[in-house]
This record gives C-alpha cells, sequence and structure tokens, in this order.
C-alpha cells in the first residue's frame, strides 16, 4: 500500500541524482519538499524544479526544525550537529522510501569489498534467467527510480551509510559478504559501528547468505535457520581443489571450474560462489546462473588485466579503496617474477598494518603515493619508493619491469586526495600502463 506523504514537510539533504529521485518521488505524490546542499553548486542543481525551494551552501537548521520528514543523502552523517539537534523527527534516506513501496522481490548486498561485482554477476544471472530486473542503490539508477518500471525482481548494492537510515527493507535474500575496517573516520565507535549498520540489511531477510571464513558476518543473534554460508575451504559453497583444477561446489558437488570463468583471483572465486548462493535462493535455475558466471567479464577497476606486453602483465584494482579489498587482491596473487604494487590515497583513518604479511620478501617492491604515502612506505620501508604522485611511481616502474612481473595498483584508500573519483584513477593506471608498459 503507498504511504500518503500529503501534510508532511519534507526536506531532502543533498541534491545529485539521488536527491532529485527524492524531489521527483514526493511532487507525484502531491509534495513539494524543501533541498539543501552543503555545496554552492551541486550536481543536478539545473535539473531542479524552479518552484522548489532550496539553500546551498549549508544545513538550514530552521528548515530541519520545521520538518516533520528529513531525507538525507547517505553523505551526510546522522552525527552531523544540525541532524543531531533535530529530536523527534524521522530521519531517513531514499532505500527507505523505496523498501516502503517496492512489490517485487528484493535481493540485497553489502559488504567491505565485492559487492558490485556480486550485484553484477546476480544481475547478469537473473537477466539470463529471462526476468525482468531493477538494478540499483549505490551502484547504477537511484533506488525510487527503479519503482516506475515492472521488474520480477530487484537488485541492490547496498552501503553501510544507506542501511544506517533504512528500516523497512524486506528482502527474498542477502548478503554480507565480508566485514574489514572501512570508513573508520565515519565511525568513531569503530568497527562494531560499522558492522552493525552492515548487519540492518538481514533485519527482514528470507534468506542470509553469510561468509563461513568471516564471523562478522553472521546475523547479530549468530547463525540461524535463514542462513546459508559460503567460503574459501568450506561453507554450502566453497572452492576444492582436485586434478590440478580449483572447483566450485554447491552443497557437496561439483558445479564449474574456476578455469571457466573469464576473470581470475580467488577473491573472485568467492565472489562468484556468493552469486550462485543468492541466485540459487531466489529460486533461479542453476544452468541460467553457470552460463551467466562464463560470460561474465568482471567490472573495470576490480582486478582488470588491462595491458600485458613483454611477459608484464599491469592490473587495475583502483576500486580497492580499503585495507581488506586490498588484502583479498594480494591472497593467494600469483607472480613468477616481481610483484609492483602501487599503493596511495587517503586512508580514511584505516589501520594499514593487516597488509604487512603479503608485502615481505624480496619479491615485492612497495611504490606508495599520495596523503598517505609515507604511512604506507613504512610497513616495508626496505622495498618502497615514496612518490608524489601515481604518474611518478608508474614512470619508475616502467623502465624496471621484466617478462614475469606484475604491476598491481590496489592502493587501499580512497582517489579523493588527488582525484576526482577511483574510476579517473584507474583510468590514469591504464593509460600509463599502456604508455610505459
Amino acid at each position: 500500500m503507498l504511504m500518503d506523504y500529503r501534510g508532511e514537510q519534507v526536506v531532502i539533504i543533498g541534491l545529485g541524482l539521488t536527491g532529485l529521485s527524492c524531489v521527483e518521488f514526493f511532487r507525484r505524490r502531491g509534495v513539494t519538499p524543501r533541498v539543501m546542499d552543503t555545496r554552492f553548486a551541486p550536481p543536478g542543481l539545473e535539473k531542479l524544479p524552479s518552484d522548489v525551494p532550496r539553500h546551498l551552501g549549508s544545513l538550514h537548521k530552521q528548515w530541519l526544525l520545521d520538518a516533520t520528514l528529513i531525507v538525507t543523502s547517505p553523505g551526510v552523517p546522522l552525527s552531523h550537529p544540525a541532524l543531531a539537534a533535530v529530536a523527534g523527527v524521522a530521519i531517513i534516506g531514499d532505500i527507505e522510501l523505496f523498501a516502503r513501496e517496492a512489490s517485487a522481490p528484493v535481493v540485497a548486498i553489502t559488504g567491505s569489498n565485492g559487492k558490485s561485482t556480486v550485484t553484477h554477476m546476480v544481475s547478469e544471472i537473473a537477466t539470463t534467467a529471462g526476468w525482468q530486473i531493477g538494478l540499483g542503490g549505490n551502484i547504477g539508477f537511484p533506488a525510487l527510480t527503479l519503482l516506475d518500471s515492472l521488474c520480477q525482481l530487484y537488485i541492490l548494492e547496498l552501503s553501510s551509510f544507506q542501511l544506517e537510515t533504512t528500516h523497512s527493507l524486506k528482502t527474498a535474500a542477502a548478503t554480507v559478504l565480508n566485514i574489514s575496517e572501512d570508513h573508520i573516520n565515519r565511525y568513531p565507535l569503530g568497527l562494531q559501528q560499522y558492522r552493525a549498520a552492515k548487519l540492518k540489511i538481514y533485519h527482514n531477510a528470507e534468506v542470509c547468505v553469510v561468509n563461513s571464513e568471516d564471523s562478522l558476518t553472521l546475523p547479530v543473534r549468530g547463525y540461524d535457520s535463514r542462513c546459508i554460508s559460503f567460503g574459501v575451504e568450506r561453507g554450502d559453497y566453497y572452492l576444492r581443489q582436485h586434478a590440478g583444477q580449483i572447483w566450485l561446489m554447491a552443497h557437496g558437488e561439483p558445479v564449474m571450474k574456476s578455469s571457466e570463468l573469464r576473470f581470475g583471483g580467488r577473491h573472485n572465486y568467492t565472489n562468484s560462489l556468493a552469486a550462485l548462493a543468492l541466485a540459487d535462493a531466489l529460486g533461479i535455475p542453476s544452468a541460467a546462473s553457470l552460463t551467466a558466471l562464463r560470460q561474465f567479464r568482471g567490472l573495470a577497476h576490480r582486478f582488470e588485466l588491462v595491458h600485458e606486453r613483454r611477459g608484464v602483465r599491469w592490473i587495475n584494482d583502483s576500486k580497492s579503496t580499503n585495507v581488506g579489498s586490498t588484502g583479498a587482491a594480494l591472497n593467494g596473487l600469483e607472480v613468477t617474477g616481481t610483484l609492483y604494487l602501487l599503493l596511495g590515497g587517503d586512508g580514511k583513518s584505516a589501520d594499514f598494518t593487516p597488509l604487512i604479511p603479503w608485502l615481505k620478501g624480496d619479491q615485492v617492491k612497495l611504490y606508495c603515493f599520495g596523503q598517505d604515502g609515507a604511512k604506507l612506505a613504512s610497513l616495508h620501508p626496505e622495498a618502497a619508493m615514496l612518490t608524489e604522485t601515481l604518474e611518478q611511481a608508474m614512470r619508475i616502474i616502467g623502465s624496471q619491469v621484466s617478462a614475469g612481473d606484475l604491476v598491481l595498483l590496489s592502493p587501499a584508500c580512497a582517489s579523493l586526495d588527488q582525484f576526482s573519483n577511483f574510476e579517473v584513477r584507474g583510468d590514469v593506471f591504464t593509460r600509463l600502463a599502456r604508455e610505459v608498459g
């Protein structure tokens, strides 16, 4: 049943595509919201209807105090003083608005790492099975725009920030792929506060797909009857080494060889297991799942082989914006020569020391750049070179590599100190790899 918002004093914080989708949502329901953004020229401003009141450059405290419903951008923490001063008013996000009105089944995916890959895998699987899907949330289209088309399944990638303001989401299947330290600058109480936000995805889930090797991904009360597990060595879905091959296993039965996949990396094999588990939970025929996984090429900037020449491989993993993701990229990495590892950017107050076990030995050379470059170089100072920029590091590496070497950009940091986003950083790496490699 559609909710009636007429009579509400609605304030929307944050513009961009998501903010505009919220404006359109309310206007269709006979409500003209007020819009505010801390930026003076936020993206999408030119598309905001002229009759919608707006306040730019800061948060309008009186508007917030007058509101009966506040819809905030995931980028604005609930601890913001202007929001903390508002008492007795619901503060929600666009995902909550979506959840109240979605009529088709929802599958929801979160985790510190791999969520975009798994979300796209499930999308390809459902599409291969002939299902009409709506894909969005933290990637693709804003969730509210998905309500405009007929769908048999909604597939949502959700961030911890989005989940903080979501309460009514009911899912046919949901997963927390992994939990590792990230966004600690947003979660002053540490990892458990971050985890609590992620685990909200399970609250009304019919099936919970959990990581058997990461206990932090279990529901608050632990493993229960809703849970299905995946992992490298154990779980309902796992990997098995047999006759020199790695097999993807489901409930004890081999379903496909890892060599049939078009992308490498053990973390991507486990991502495939998670996607299989979600698809099975949704009742998608396994034949469609396996066909789609065989065709899936992986996503740009996620452990993407972008250049190979004279026996040297160059891999763009710019999406690894935290320690856990870089650790996953390094885990099980096979290099016959030297690994040239590019680290750097804004570490978001993270502890980098968990990377140390992968940085030992003579066959690893670190090239560290950006805001936290010096901190990263201190992890293995004997093998580290500190540069100001990614480009400087790449030009040095280009003069040193030889056959059998692997150059990996897996920065363990956000990109915003030197780039507009991780995609631009990855594009710069790719261009330079082809230029110097």
